[in-house]
């Protein structure tokens, strides 16, 4: 990107190379069949999942294994407000934008929560937190019954509008707008990760101690952490209410919350390139599986079984080798720029101390 555009830095760059990303993502829709699109809508909503806990934990040092209760907080404040508003005749974009508002308010007032209670505790502790909110809020979804009990709750359906219904189904539609939302969110990401947040994170990460010496609020710091990373679950999880158009407690267990965070430590931690891989694998690695067991010819009560745990079994396979042969996960295997510079750069301190022998003599 620097090479064609060599006069743009900053986030001038950041946004643009977004702008590109999305429009080829959204262009790339007109390629694959109803079924892929609605594959590619889903990767999208994860996607804005991923990158927000990949910031989290890759760039804050927080850990979080309740990013699912987050999802699930936003695609009920999705579907709520969604269904308030169809009540109410609104419909269109308007309905749309305002119930995604809704959704990304809902899950930064928990995040806030979260916020708070990890600028007091660390570690395991506050995983522990997190772990317990996974836990609670399908509990307590399933227990009301304005929320749909354990069935969930359904969203209206939000159909393609009627100047571009005779060019683009109902999936790729859907695929247009989970990729535009996607891209708008995860360049805000990036800006940030980029940007004087971005280093004040790192800096609390790596020394919580000398980022207060040196002026950084480092509670201020972990609780707008928790909170950016929860406004893009929310997010991902309007999305994805939108996407199937229903809700349900079932979806966002502890296992699929946990499935997350081995999804951007495989994808690599800290680096949204290894959210964007990490999703895919969330969404397409399961398909495969289930579609390579489906060739051979299984007893019924087998391919069930192979289907629930199999996944399970190549995640955590996945997981220890990435761990232990690529530790920064998958996005390591990409080609980097900069590789000729830091093949020269380690002599670079050689000559200065050798400048400083001379001057000494």
């Amino acid at each position: 990107m620097n090479r064609v555009l060599p006069s743009l830095r900053g986030n001038s760059r950041i946004i643009l190379f977004g702008a590109i990303l999305t429009v080829l993502a959204i262009a790339a829709t007109f390629a694959l069949d109803p079924y892929r699109n609605f594959q590619f809508a889903t990767i999208a909503a994860y996607f804005c999942v991923a990158a927000g806990l990949t910031l989290l934990i890759g760039q804050s040092g927080q850990l979080s294994l309740g990013h699912a209760a987050l999802m699930a907080s936003g695609g009920y404040g999705y579907a709520l407000t969604a269904n308030a508003l169809a009540a109410a005749d609104i419909g269109g974009l308007p309905r749309f934008l305002i119930a995604l508002l809704a959704a990304m308010l809902v899950a930064g007032v928990l995040g806030l929560l979260l916020g708070l209670a990890a600028a007091r505790l660390h570690g395991p502790y506050l995983a522990g937190i997190t772990l317990a909110l996974v836990v609670a809020v399908p509990a307590v979804a399933a227990t009301f019954k304005a929320l749909g009990g354990d069935q969930g709750l359904p969203s209206p359906y939000q159909g393609v509008p009627d100047p571009l219904r005779s060019l683009l189904a109902t999936e790729q539609w859907h695929a247009w707008v989970a990729v535009l939302v996607a891209g708008v969110l995860v360049t805000w990401l990036a800006v940030l990760r980029e940007g004087s947040f971005g280093l004040r994170m790192r800096a609390v990460r790596d020394d919580e101690t000398a980022a207060r010496l040196n002026g950084i609020p480092a509670g201020r710091v972990k609780v707008s952490a928790f909170i950016v990373s929860a406004v893009s679950a929310g997010a991902g999880g309007a999305l994805l209410c939108f996407i199937t158009q229903s809700v349900s407690p079932g979806a966002y267990t502890l296992p699929f919350s946990l499935l997350l965070v081995v999804a951007v430590v495989l994808g690599g931690l800290g680096s949204i390139g290894g959210a964007a891989l990490g999703s895919v694998l969330v969404v397409m690695l399961p398909w495969l599986i289930t579609w390579g067991t489906s060739q051979f010819s299984l007893s019924a009560d087998l391919t069930q079984r192979l289907t629930g745990n199999l996944p399970v079994l190549v995640f955590g396979a996945l997981l220890t080798v990435t761990i232990l042969v690529r530790p920064g996960g998958l996005v390591d295997l990409l080609p980097k720029r900069g590789t000729r510079n830091a093949t020269v750069s380690p002599q670079q301190p050689k000559r200065k101390q050798r400048s400083r022998d001379i001057s000494a003599t």
